[in-house]
């Protein structure tokens, strides 16, 4: 079988447009159906997972669909009233489709795109793992130093923080910093990708001796902070309280999802009613179940917050200068294209 790639704007592909035995065999890729001659094969006739795999291969906006030729013998007696075979032909074709596309469902490199410490920089950032390079910015060993594996003591426990201590000492809950850095890796990341989408992003402490260092992090990279007393519906009732105009933050990082060792903020459950995405600095006495993006760490020492302000901003930065560049080219073109 021979399969060209090719674009198409039809909703239905023939196979062989010139065999009159095949003319009637279509995909049908958006209802999720593969037809050959008289039968029809929904993708719960031969394997969701193989035809969701081929589904997702295709890029909706720009419609690629792949031309297949279908063996003229696949029609022959006793093969077309065997709907064995033919689920077997359907599962050997959706199988090279698969390879035929993943070698061109690539991301394509910018033309103008650099080099940065040898590796090159996808022009997509989101099929990119790592865009804005934020592994580079810690090591386990500056975790360790700011003291980020000390939690609280045993008896306030949180049992949903149990997955991520690492043990006890003195009865002193010890985190385990192999989770935490991959789970503060992923929060940088998301972090960065929304700065570079021009999102709103909002501080929140209660902590009231690392308010001037939380407002000051904000500032330093043009978000927001909020580290006073949290108003009821601060989030859910905004547009009453605050006029139709009104924009709820892209992102809401929690550098302390507690007000106390006991109570939890109450812009945790807020951004959860609205669907606000949260990062949470977790301790082993908070809740981390309500937190989109949480982070096993240390909330109560200075150290230890100042590398979360350090990290965070970082992240901030590097997305928006990624975004200035990004827009910086796109002018420039446009302004080539005008003369």
């Amino acid at each position: 079988m021979n399969t060209v790639v090719g674009m198409h704007s039809d909703r239905y592909v023939n196979i062989d447009q010139n065999d009159s035995q095949t003319r009637s065999n279509k995909f049908d890729f958006e209802g999720q159906q593969i037809q050959f001659g008289n039968l029809r094969y929904s993708s719960a006739s031969f394997g969701r997972k193989k035809m969701a795999a081929t589904m997702l291969r295709f890029h909706p906006s720009s419609k690629l669909l792949v031309f297949a030729r279908y063996m003229k013998n696949a029609h022959s007696p006793g093969v077309t009233d065997n709907m064995l075979c033919h689920r077997r032909i359907i599962s050997s074709m959706i199988q090279k489709l698969s390879y035929s596309i993943s070698a061109i469902a690539q991301p394509r490199l910018s033309p103008d795109s650099n080099t940065k410490d040898g590796i090159m920089k996808i022009d997509d950032p989101l099929h990119h793992p790592d865009y804005f390079n934020v592994k580079d910015l810690f090591t386990l060993q500056d975790l360790f130093n700011a003291k980020v594996h000390l939690g609280h003591k045993l008896g306030v426990l949180n049992p949903h923080m149990k997955k991520y201590i690492f043990g006890v000492r003195q009865k002193m809950c010890i985190l385990d910093l192999d989770q935490t850095m991959e789970h503060l890796q992923l929060a940088l990341n998301v972090t960065a990708h929304i700065a570079y989408r021009k999102g709103i992003i909002m501080f929140v402490n209660r902590s009231l001796q690392f308010t001037h260092l939380v407002e000051k992090t904000a500032h330093e990279c043009g978000e927001y902070a909020h580290t006073r007393y949290w108003q009821g519906g601060c989030f859910t009732n905004a547009l009453l309280q605050y006029g139709p105009e009104t924009k709820l933050p892209h992102l809401v990082i929690l550098l302390n999802t507690q007000t106390n060792v006991f109570q939890e903020h109450t812009a945790v459950r807020d951004s959860a009613k609205m669907n606000i995405p949260t990062v949470g600095i977790v301790d082993s006495n908070c809740n981390p179940n309500l937190i989109t993006y949480p982070v096993p760490g240390n909330d109560d020492t200075p150290v230890s917050m100042e590398l979360y302000c350090k990290l965070f901003k970082e992240a901030i930065m590097r997305g928006k200068q990624a975004r200035k560049e990004k827009d910086d080219i796109a002018k420039k073109l446009a302004d080539e294209h005008k003369l």
